[in-house]
C-alpha cells in the first residue's frame, strides 16, 4: 500500500507542471553569465522566473535575490544587514533563532494561542533607543498559527526598525502581500508549495537597498549573492510560484485543502477524546494540524505512523532526530507532557479523503494500543 503523505509543511511533493518546467531547462544548455545565445536564453528564463516569483508576494523583481532556500535567504540578511539590535518572536525557524542566540539577540514572547505578544515587542522596542532589525514570521510550521506581521510592523517602524518576515510556510497556502504585512524583508522558499528543493529567495521591499553578500566571487544576483544560479530550481520556483493564484481562488485546492484538515481534526478527536489540537483557538494555516496526546511521546506516534505506512512528523525537519520538546511549544507555555507529545499533520495538493481517514485509523489504532481510551470510528 502506497505511503501517506503528510509531511507538506516539510515539503511538498513536486507538482507535475513544476517538474515539466524543470526538465524543460535542464535540457537546455547555457550558462545565464553567458553572453552567447544559449546563455541569453537561460538569463531570460532566470528573469521570467524571478518576475513570477516576485509577483506571488507583490515585489519588485529587482528586489528578490534567489538564494539555496529559505536558511540561507534568512542567513543572508542577518549577515547582510548591519543593525545594533536583533529581536524576534519566540516561535521563529531555528535558522534565525541559532543565529540571533549567537549575536544576543532578543526573544519576544508569544501567547498561549501561539501568537505573538504585541506588548511585549513594544516594551522592548521602547526600552532601547537605537533601531532593531524585529523578525516575526508569517505561519509557524509547526502550529500553522498565523502572525499579525502587519500590526508588528507598525510598531517596528515608529521605532526607526525594519520588519523581516518569513513567509516560507505561508506563500501558496494564504495570499501573501508585501505591501499588506508592511514588510522590509520577506524570505521565501520553493519547496513548501510543491517547488523543488535547494531554491528560495529573499526580497526587499526597496530593491535598491544595500546589503553585504554572504557569498563573495561573483556578480551573479546584482552583485548580491555570488555563484552560478541554479536554473532549474529557479525555473521551478517561478512555475509553482504561478501555479497559486489558482490554487488561491474560491473553489481552489486551498479551500479543499481546509476542508480535509478540517475533517481530520473532527474525526480525530472523537476518535481519541483526550487528544487536544494546538493552537485551535487562533488563526491558522488551512493545511496544518498540531495533535497532542498527553502521555504519548511524539517520536513514538511518528515512527508508529511510519510502520503503518503514513508519513507526519513531530517537529521541524530541520530538527528531525531530536528527542527534546519543540520549543515553539515550549514558548506557548506548554508542559513537556503536552510539548512532547505532539504530532505536525500537514496536508496539502495532492491529499485525499482517503489519506485522512487512514490517519485517524492508524492513529486510533495506536493510541487504543497505548492504553488511550478510544471511541468508535465517526463519519465525516
Amino acid at each position: 500500500m502506497a505511503t501517506v503523505y503528510l509531511d507538506y509543511n516539510a515539503g511538498a511533493p513536486l507538482r507535475p507542471e513544476v517538474a515539466a518546467a524543470i526538465a524543460a531547462a535542464w535540457a537546455a544548455p547555457g550558462n545565464p553569465s553567458a553572453v552567447h545565445g544559449p546563455g541569453r536564453a537561460a538569463r531570460a528564463r532566470i528573469e521570467a522566473a524571478r518576475a513570477e516569483v516576485a509577483a506571488l508576494v507583490g515585489a519588485d523583481p529587482a528586489g528578490l535575490i534567489f538564494t539555496s532556500g529559505g536558511t540561507e535567504a534568512n542567513a543572508a540578511l542577518l549577515a547582510g544587514l548591519a543593525v545594533p539590535r536583533l529581536l524576534l518572536s519566540a516561535i521563529e525557524h531555528p535558522s534565525l533563532a541559532v543565529a540571533a542566540a549567537a549575536r544576543g539577540g532578543e526573544e519576544i514572547a508569544v501567547g498561549p494561542d501561539g501568537v505573538i505578544d504585541l506588548a511585549d515587542l513594544d516594551r522592548r522596542l521602547a526600552a532601547d533607543p537605537r533601531p532593531a532589525l524585529v523578525s516575526v514570521m508569517l505561519a509557524n510550521n509547526e502550529t500553522g498559527v498565523i502572525q499579525p506581521v502587519a500590526e508588528a510592523a507598525r510598531l517596528v517602524h515608529a521605532r526607526g526598525g525594519w520588519l523581516h518576515c518569513d513567509a516560507a510556510q505561508a506563500a501558496g497556502r494564504i495570499p501573501v502581500a508585501l505591501d499588506a504585512l508592511a514588510a522590509d524583508f520577506l524570505t521565501l522558499s520553493a519547496h513548501k508549495m510543491g517547488g523543488p528543493p535547494g531554491i528560495g529567495a529573499l526580497v526587499l521591499a526597496d530593491p535598491s537597498r544595500q546589503l553585504a553578500s554572504l557569498l563573495l566571487g561573483g556578480g551573479q544576483e546584482s552583485g548580491r549573492r555570488a555563484g552560478t544560479e541554479n536554473l532549474p530550481g529557479i525555473v521551478g520556483f517561478g512555475a509553482a510560484s504561478a501555479l497559486v493564484g489558482d490554487d488561491l481562488a474560491p473553489d481552489g485546492p486551498t479551500f479543499r485543502v481546509g476542508a480535509l484538515r478540517d475533517r481530520l481534526e473532527k474525526l480525530a478527536l472523537a476518535r481519541v477524546p483526550t487528544a487536544r489540537v494546538i493552537g485551535a483557538g487562533a488563526p491558522r494555516l488551512g493545511n496544518t494540524s498540531c495533535l497532542a496526546l498527553p502521555g504519548l511521546a511524539g517520536a513514538t506516534q511518528v515512527m508508529a505512523l511510519d510502520l503503518a505506512g503514513i508519513a507526519v512528523s513531530s517537529g521541524p525537519a530541520c530538527a528531525s532526530g531530536r528527542q527534546r520538546s519543540s520549543r515553539v511549544l515550549a514558548a506557548m507555555g506548554l508542559p513537556d507532557t503536552v510539548a512532547g507529545s505532539a504530532i505536525r499533520v500537514s496536508l496539502g495538493w495532492a491529499s485525499t479523503d482517503q489519506d485522512v481517514d487512514r490517519f485517524v485509523a492508524a492513529w486510533g489504532e495506536l493510541a487504543g494500543r497505548k492504553g488511550f481510551t478510544v471511541s468508535a470510528p465517526q463519519a465525516a
